[in-house]
């Protein structure tokens, strides 16, 4: 007898589900954090953050979870507009680190051929980005602060 969690398409269905709702219990979470003063000197720095962004990225091998969090610190009064867009920056250089730790702890080591070439594109796309964007975090938010 077929069950109606059998079907692959109900599967997934469940699984978006479950993973919205635990992206907005961790937001939620992050915005209750309230003042945390020590943490002052880290997040006022946007070279900091970009560091932060990689690292946490490549911990929760997700950057939309990342992303989920900077938006939550922002949203809190945390977080600093320049720091949150260099933490974005730095969850784009962290996606690409989860291809290679992958390849690296998952499968049979490094990607290899055409997957090899795509993680490559991938990660140079997102280091020039980083690498030409970091620099001016500042002017980058004083400009979408308009809006």
């Amino acid at each position: 007898m077929l069950k109606y969690w059998d079907i692959p398409l109900v599967q997934v269905g469940i699984g978006l589900i479950v993973f919205y709702f635990g992206l907005k219990m961790f937001a939620g979470g992050m915005k209750s954090m309230g003042n945390v003063e020590h943490l002052e000197w880290f997040v006022s720095n946007p070279y900091w953050m970009f560091l932060g962004g990689i690292i946490c990225t490549l911990l929760w091998q997700s950057s939309s979870l990342s992303t989920t969090a900077i938006i939550g610190l922002v949203a809190s009064g945390f977080l600093p507009l320049p720091s949150a867009i260099a933490a974005v920056l730095g969850a784009n250089i962290g996606t690409t680190g989860t291809i290679w730790l992958a390849g690296l702890l998952v499968s049979d080591g490094m990607p290899k051929g055409d997957t090899l070439r795509i993680a490559m594109v991938h990660t140079g796309a997102n280091l020039f980005m980083a690498i030409s964007l970091l620099p001016w975090v500042h002017h980058i938010s004083r400009f979408v602060g308009r809006f």
